[in-house]
């Protein structure tokens, strides 16, 4: 029986606490949250209520529950240095050094690190540290993207023609990220279709999960504000209907250069998850950001097809000799049902009630509150329905008939998986061959 530390509270958190149990070796589960989550709480032997960014209530905690190894899930934590904490009274984790997990936390870093070791995939980019030039540079890209430095919560980019239009709006949303965070990112902006890439990492050896592709957008058609992703879906042979021969490989041997060259220059190995944010493009694949976690909602494609014991794995990214990794060959399609309003005004302490969830079919909790009476929304994405079949058509089919079970202030994309949409994806790439 393994003892495991788990940090987090949200549906990335409920998925990872699920995977960690279903061990052969036997999981007794200590879970640090700051909210009450009713997945997570159905899968821990013992939790403490605390805030992710209490350090020495976490070391404390730690202390107390002597865990084999830990788990660190959210962003936040990660880069404040949670797992450097842990490792101040000997508990080793799986999850970065703060040194390292600049990967995510910082844009400019990953640029800069990415542009002095020679690795192909950037884009055209510039960091800034005062308005010197800004403009000027914004002008000369003329489609381009600016991104807030730190940890944005997947919120932080604007695109031109999408959220910016004209080099004003562009200009304006630039000092407002130099102003918060002491710097800013300009970078050309890339064409083509997005996807999601996550590795485990154990320092040198990088194993990928099936490919996975997001929807940021709240609303249907790809419209509205950013969010932290309003569903996913991947398909049965772990590659993804757009992507051509040789963009997987591409994006791995990305990954694979990126560790490297964090050790290079920090002298620290990456131990984690990985997750390069991609884009297949013109004339290969281009690299968009990394993220130094489990993506969510990507955590809960991948994780329920995972064949190797998670457990065996989480101990050899922390030993350094990962090898392979196994999972199933189906398809998934993850619907999220978020509060009214949200993003930017998302209803808040409001009840939900879930009805009887289908078979074949998963539901992860996310943001929500857990009272003695119910479930009750908390601000952000509240549920996740996962459909798992053999094909996506079955799998979207899976997750749409289960959306409906939940009465409340909420709403979904319906489009997510969906025929249709995908293939307007296909369409994007074929037309990068006629421009």
């Amino acid at each position: 029986m393994k003892k495991i530390l788990l940090i987090g509270n949200g549906a990335r958190e409920h998925v990872i606490a699920e995977t960690l149990k279903r061990s052969p070796q036997g999981c007794e589960l200590y879970v640090y949250m700051s909210a009450m989550n009713p997945g997570v709480l159905d899968n821990c032997h013992t939790f403490r209520i605390g805030k992710l960014d209490d350090m020495e209530a976490i070391k404390k905690f730690a202390v107390e529950c002597k865990p084999d190894f830990a788990f660190i899930g959210p962003d936040n934590p990660i880069a404040d240095g949670a797992a450097d904490a842990l490792l101040e009274v000997g508990i080793k984790t799986v999850a970065p050094l703060k040194i390292c997990a600049q990967l995510e936390s910082s844009k400019a870093f990953t640029r800069e690190l990415v542009a002095k070791y020679g690795i192909e995939g950037s884009p055209k980019f510039r960091v800034f540290t005062t308005s010197n030039g800004l403009r000027e540079f914004i002008k000369e890209l003329g489609e381009y993207v600016v991104k807030a430095d730190g940890l944005t919560g997947g919120k932080g980019v604007k695109v031109s023609g999408e959220h910016l239009a004209n080099i004003d709006e562009g200009f304006a949303y630039a000092m407002e990220c130099l102003n918060a965070d002491g710097r800013v990112v300009i970078e050309e902006k890339f064409i083509g279709v997005e996807f999601s890439l996550m590795s485990f990492v154990d320092g040198v050896h990088v194993v990928d999960m099936p490919a996975v592709q997001d929807h940021k957008r709240a609303l249907e058609g790809d419209k509205g504000m950013n969010t932290g992703g309003m569903g996913t879906y991947s398909d049965a042979n772990h590659s993804l209907p757009f992507l051509r021969p040789g963009d997987l490989e591409a994006a791995h041997a990305i990954t694979v250069k990126v560790a490297e060259a964090i050790y290079k220059e920090t002298g620290k190995y990456f131990k984690g998850i990985m997750y390069g944010g991609f884009m297949a493009v013109k004339n290969g694949v281009g690299l968009i950001e990394y993220n130094a976690r489990f993506g969510d909602p990507e955590a809960m494609n991948v994780l329920p097809l995972l064949k190797t014991d998670f457990i065996d794995v989480c101990e050899r990214i922390i030993a350094g000799n990962l090898e392979s990794v196994e999972f199933e060959n189906k398809a998934t399609v993850l619907k999220y049902i978020v509060p009214e309003g949200y993003p930017e005004n998302p209803r808040k302490g409001e009840k939900i009630e879930i009805g009887e969830v289908p078979a074949g079919v998963k539901m992860y909790y996310g943001s929500v509150d857990a009272r003695p009476d119910g479930v009750y929304l908390s601000g952000s994405r509240a549920l996740a329905f996962v459909g798992i079949a053999d094909s996506l058509e079955s799998a979207e089919s899976l997750a749409q008939s289960a959306v409906g079970s939940v009465n409340g202030p909420v709403f979904y994309r319906r489009d997510i998986g969906t025929a249709e949409l995908i293939q307007k994806r296909v369409e994007v790439i074929r037309s990068l061959y006629v421009l």
